[in-house]
């Protein structure tokens, strides 16, 4: 069972991260699901009416204006990093948080690693899954690694010439 940082602690994975090529027939009614974006679209008013929990991921190159309108559907939402080096889901993150004002967990998955986590959680991450070759007791203790922020995030609006 894969382990994840949760509110800042190591919690067991609970939810199912359902591939893209997963087919819609493969869902029980009472397991939580992460589903794609894609079988999102195709199936919205039956997942809406399952018993189970319900979570959507975002590709990189999808964008959260696509779920904006639907974020009270979801007790989480992935987004996924395809490679460290890709930032997009940096903006969706910042975009359910601050524009759609989602309440719910924020996860990042793909390739997470520690040294982005305390940016991630800047924009508004809560959960992360972190990259299957990597510890995440070492990645937990780098959403400690600043003590102070200068500019204003979703984690902390004010600037810090504000906060004074």
């Amino acid at each position: 069972m894969q382990r994840i940082i949760k509110n800042n602690q190591i919690v067991d994975e609970t939810w199912h991260l359902l591939p893209k090529e997963t087919s819609f027939d493969e869902l029980t009614n009472c397991d939580d699901y992460i589903v794609p974006l894609q079988m999102w679209r195709d199936h919205a008013h039956v997942l809406k009416a399952r018993d189970g929990g319900l979570g959507i991921w975002l590709d990189s190159d999808e964008e959260a204006e696509e779920i904006g309108e639907d974020v009270q559907h979801f007790q989480v939402i992935a987004l996924n990093f395809p490679a460290f080096t890709d930032g997009r889901s940096y903006s969706n993150a910042r975009l359910l948080r601050d524009r759609y004002k989602f309440k719910g967990e924020l996860r990042a998955i793909g390739d997470v690693l520690r040294d982005q986590l305390f940016f991630m959680a800047r924009c508004g991450f809560d959960a992360f899954a972190i990259r299957a070759d990597k510890d995440p007791e070492d990645a937990l203790q780098s959403l400690k690694d600043f003590s102070v922020t200068y500019q204003g995030a979703t984690d902390e609006p004010l600037p810090l010439f504000r906060r004074r």
